[in-house]
């Protein structure tokens, strides 16, 4: 239906700003696992923990490659954006120059795209970490 005054009207309420929906998400990004963990999510919390820090280390353990940011190949963006949703691993494994050899064998590709779906788990999890936050799900 119109609105008579012509305006839109947003009927979603606005979420408040508090500290948890400030750290948690940012908690979440950089310790997978972490934004559960601080809202007393033990099991799903530590499960998150598990297995994005497992996908994350058997990517590395089959040489596979870890993005660096750049402006080229639009897969490369992609590949990118997949790894740096790792967090806390993605800056550990740049800073200590992880993942960046030369591609020797076929297990290295799948190893790319285990990093890359580790970072994508993560950020499914910090969006989850927040909405429990904010109390959208229970």
């Amino acid at each position: 239906m119109a609105n008579p005054t012509g305006k839109a009207v947003d009927k979603t309420p606005a979420v408040p700003i508090t500290t948890m929906t400030v750290v948690v998400p940012a908690l979440a990004w950089f310790i997978p696992g972490a934004g559960h963990l601080i809202q007393k999510r033990w099991i799903r919390g530590v499960l998150l923990m598990i297995s994005v820090v497992a996908m994350f280390g058997l990517g590395l353990a089959m040489q596979g490659h870890v993005y660096k940011p750049n402006g080229g190949d639009i897969l490369d963006i992609l590949g990118f954006v997949g790894d740096v949703g790792a967090g806390g691993l993605y800056i550990l494994a740049r800073a200590n120059d992880w993942g960046q050899a030369a591609i020797a064998h076929a297990t290295a590709d799948y190893g790319t795209k285990y990093l890359i779906v580790a970072g994508l788990l993560n950020f499914i999890a910090v969006a989850d970490a927040y909405h429990i936050a904010i109390g959208k799900k229970p």
